[in-house]
């Protein structure tokens, strides 16, 4: 008989999620990814102005709110037919990209290291598991040295966000139209003067750190594939067209070398094991509706399942696809790496860490180039009007992975808008087919030396770095549990 664990909350790492995997001669054979809380934002949005959305959506998530404000106003520019000034998308690839450099560091260091090196025995390396701890005791206090480094490192990434953002996290400066940071030279100086202090961390610590932990853990490499499918929807565009990206579009399929094209209507979301109404089962985000049902019998989410058509024949008159085969794809740096043709060594848990390592090297590149692109005399900003109805969808990736914003106008208000989150990319749970999400395909044949502390499924679940911040929100107390409202406190 299988032994059944479950881990919850997973830790380090931002919101809830739950993992319960079973374990059979030392393997996991089975797996399931639950997120704990729901969100409500799509329906928060409804009815709102539309220059709402940049700065309610920011509030999904403080870890990257800024992917989520970069969406929502490519979804705002695309509904109004307008192409923003260059200093304006030069300006919102910076901030962008001074929050992934935070985000990379910030997983590595603080979310994932202390999975494989052990800290010293007080907070907030305490309490952990003990367990197969492989790297010398020297190389050990390099690295927790690091870890402490990296604090400042992602302060100043914040930092640097913020000369050009006004302030992170929550940026104000995301509008229609543009941005509303004037860059002007002192700006610049200051903003390259922490890029240069970060591009350095990246490539004489980051990096070698990465490649000592996958060298100590080289088994790792053949650990966590799941189901080999990446996709990616590109970010960092390099000119107006929005074609031309740092990071291209595109999808793998089962590990092929081969990049195939990526189309935005060839994705559902389905909620059959989703506590969501099945009646908007398997429909493209721009029809979706979030529309809770629980309990649901055999749901076990709140994540729905996104999912890639790759042999569409038609859809029904609400978006739903009748036929063809719907695939689980996993998305984040490594799946853009593999799409632009950077990183190419393998689909696993450690690849994943060693290819976002590069992929913040090369982001904190490309701002250096970008800064110098700068007009300090030139426009960030033009007029926008809201049109009185239209369509928008924002695609971009957050450090964790795509991430896209669908949107409608009517009325000049917002008739609705759907979210498709990173983590509902991996953390989802099956499919109306019963296919996996990624996390859960990741983790089966992960083996497990000790089932009291299976520090292996943590390795395979960390990899992905989930923000259950971004896939959920609310949460209500189990039927019969008491809740108490508290009046406000007496004034002294």
């Amino acid at each position: 008989m299988p032994t059944v664990i479950s881990i919850d909350p997973v830790t380090r790492l931002e919101g809830h999620l739950k993992v319960e995997v079973a374990i059979e001669d030392g393997r996991v054979t089975e797996a399931h990814s639950t997120g704990t809380l729901f969100r409500g934002f799509e329906n928060i949005l409804t009815n709102r102005d539309p220059w709402d959305a940049p700065h309610i959506t920011q509030r999904i998530c403080g870890v990257c709110p800024i992917p989520h404000g970069q969406a929502a106003v490519l979804a705002l520019d695309k509904a109004a037919n307008k192409t923003i000034p260059e200093n304006g998308r030069i300006l919102r690839n910076l901030v962008l990209g001074a929050n992934f450099v935070q985000s990379h560091i910030l997983h590595f260091y603080h979310l994932a290291a202390l999975d494989y090196i052990a800290g010293p025995d007080m907070p907030p390396w305490q309490a952990h598991w003990h367990v197969d701890f492989r790297v010398d005791a020297a190389t050990t206090a390099t690295l927790v040295g690091h870890y402490v480094q990296a604090l400042t490192m992602t302060r100043k990434a914040h930092e640097m966000g913020a000369i050009f953002g006004g302030r992170l996290p929550h940026p104000p400066t995301f509008v229609p139209g543009g941005f509303t940071t004037t860059p002007r030279a002192a700006r610049i100086t200051q903003f390259k003067s922490y890029l240069a202090e970060l591009t350095s961390f990246i490539r004489n610590d980051y990096i070698p750190d990465a490649a000592t932990v996958a060298g100590v853990y080289s088994d790792y490499y053949g650990i966590g594939k799941g189901h080999g499918n990446l996709l990616a929807f590109g970010v960092f565009d390099l000119d107006s067209s929005g074609t031309n990206k740092l990071l291209r579009r595109g999808r793998i399929q089962a590990g092929a070398s081969s990049v195939q094209s990526m189309d935005a209507n060839s994705i559902t979301e389905q909620v059959t094991y989703s506590w969501y109404n099945d009646a908007t089962n398997n429909l493209n985000p721009s029809l979706g509706v979030t529309s809770p049902q629980y309990p649901k019998a055999n749901a076990y989410s709140w994540l729905k399942a996104p999912r890639y058509a790759t042999s569409l024949s038609t859809r029904g008159r609400k978006g739903s696809v009748r036929s063809g085969t719907s695939i689980a794809s996993e998305v984040g740096a490594l799946a853009r790496m593999w799409v632009n043709g950077d990183y190419t060594r393998g689909i696993s848990a450690m690849d994943r860490h060693v290819a976002r390592a590069q992929e913040a090297l090369k982001v904190a590149q490309a701002m250096q180039s970008w800064v110098d692109q700068i007009n300090p005399t030139g426009a960030v900003y033009q007029p926008y009007t809201t049109p009185s109805s239209g369509i928008g969808i924002g695609l971009t990736e957050a450090p964790r992975g795509a991430l896209g914003h669908w949107l409608r106008v009517s009325s000049s208000k917002i008739a609705s808008y759907q979210v498709l989150t990173p983590t509902c990319w991996n953390a989802s749970p099956r499919d109306t087919s019963g296919v996996r999400g990624p996390i859960e395909q990741a983790l089966i044949g992960t083996p497990v030396a000790d089932t009291d502390e299976p520090i292996e499924v943590l390795r395979v679940v960390h990899s992905f770095d989930p923000c259950l911040s971004c896939a959920v929100h609310v949460m209500r107390p189990a039927e019969g549990r008491r809740v108490f409202a508290l009046g406000l406190a007496p004034v002294c």
